[in-house]
């Protein structure tokens, strides 16, 4: 059974940085790529950033690059989002997922950036 638990979400001030893990089970880890997608209040859910095997990271979003960085350790089923000089717009619900089968999700966690 695919399970994908998200931490390391929270409040956060502007500019601040926070990291974000997904601990993943249930499927050969090191064999898929790792997906952060997010989705804010009102607003459609969007990929932010994808890992693949081998690990070549990629962020996706124009905006996002060169504050968001996503890395992988493969020896602890984990995939991480670091992300730097936070904004306000940078607020959503933060969800890991993997393409096994069919696109499978964490429950994601918050991320609240204000003052």
């Amino acid at each position: 059974q695919v399970q994908l638990v998200e931490s390391g979400g929270g409040l956060v001030q502007p500019a601040g940085p926070l990291r974000l893990s997904c601990v993943a089970s249930g499927f050969t880890f090191k064999n898929y790529a790792m997906y952060w997608y997010r989705q804010a209040p009102g607003q459609e859910r969007e990929l932010v950033s994808t890992i693949s095997n081998p690990d070549l990271p990629m962020i996706t979003k124009d905006s996002e690059k060169g504050r968001f960085s996503i890395s992988r350790d493969n020896a602890r089923n984990t995939v991480y989002l670091q992300m730097n000089s936070l904004q306000p717009e940078d607020t959503a619900v933060y969800y890991c997922s993997v393409l096994v089968g069919q696109r499978r999700w964490g429950q994601g966690t918050q991320v609240t950036v204000s003052s």
